[in-house]
């Protein structure tokens, strides 16, 4: 399977967020991918945990308000972008780009001071894309004409 060429920041889309075609940025110097969420918690409802949390931040064009919720997450140990190691919840969601579609995890993190709202890690680009950090938005070639 011939893999395709994204550039350094591209366009997806997180459905499970109901986040559509907003910008990330591509950054193979991290393993795991990261998405910007504030009013992060835990609740347990009838014996069962759930993370609720809203995805990005007011002022972004894709900002809802919407609170999504999860059922299934796990906690992990990253180091942040200064070094200093953090535990940081991960979900698995679904991601689009470049017409591909398929899960990928992602940490929550405050990225408000970041110029960047999500990034994508390694992990999730492995196997699939090969990354021209000469430019950007090149995964439009490839998503099918609506």
């Amino acid at each position: 399977m011939e893999k395709k060429i994204i550039g350094r920041k591209e366009k997806i889309s997180l459905p499970d967020l109901d986040l559509k075609l907003v910008w990330a940025k591509v950054d193979t110097g991290a393993y795991t991918s990261s998405i910007h969420a504030e009013n992060i918690h835990v609740e347990e409802i009838e014996g069962k945990r759930l993370l609720k949390f809203q995805a990005l931040m007011e002022g972004h064009h894709a900002f809802t308000g919407k609170i999504v919720t999860f059922d299934k997450f796990t906690e992990k140990k990253v180091k942040n972008s200064f070094g200093h190691a953090e535990v940081r919840y991960m979900i698995v969601t679904t991601i689009k780009i470049a017409d591909e579609t398929f899960p990928a995890e992602f940490t929550l993190s405050d990225r408000s001071s970041m110029r960047n709202v999500i990034l994508l890690g390694r992990k999730a680009l492995k196997k699939r894309f090969l990354v021209d950090v000469d430019h950007t938005n090149l995964a439009r070639t490839y998503r099918k004409k609506a």
